[in-house]
């Protein structure tokens, strides 16, 4: 035999059974995925891999409070993959609180409306925010914007969960 044709047969031989074999298994779902999965699971009492708005309101209060907002296809029924994906895109609604009692509270306080927060604004309407006023104002004209706002509040929350 030539040397080249040596070691044809064990190689040929491990092809097959490789190409035999069932595929490896799927990475494990992330931690959010899995738990997802779990309780997916258990609202779905049917088992028809669909949770209609009655099952959703009986074992997940949240998802059937948004449920027309995560049901994508608009069929009645939610699956795990709108959930997903309705979570992907933030529509999760906490944020839209968020930020919306956030511009609430800063027109509140922007007496003149300009769109920016003077000291004196900043003392009567947020007094917290006036005791940190230098820190904020990161270009140092003597006003807060919106922007200075979220970028102050954003480096916190970075700060806090180490993100």
């Amino acid at each position: 035999m030539a040397p080249n044709r040596r070691y044809a047969p064990p190689i040929f031989a491990l092809l097959a059974v490789l190409l035999a074999s069932p595929a490896p298994a799927a990475a494990p779902a992330s931690g959010a995925d899995s738990r997802l999965a779990a309780q997916f699971r258990k609202a779905d009492a049917d088992g028809d891999g669909k949770l209609s708005h009655a099952e959703a309101g009986r074992a997940a209060p949240g998802w059937a409070a948004r449920f027309d907002a995560i049901d994508a296809d608009r069929d009645g029924k939610i699956s795990p993959e709108e959930i997903r994906a309705w979570r992907r895109a933030g529509k999760d609604g906490r944020k839209s609180a968020v930020a919306t009692k956030f511009d609430q509270l800063f027109d509140r306080a922007d007496a003149d409306g300009d769109g920016a927060l003077t000291r004196g604004e900043a003392q009567t309407g947020l007094p917290r925010v006036a005791a940190k006023f230098e820190r904020i104002d990161k270009n140092g004209d003597g006003r807060l914007t919106r922007e200075e706002m979220r970028a102050w509040l954003a480096a916190k929350r970075a700060a806090r969960t180490g993100k």
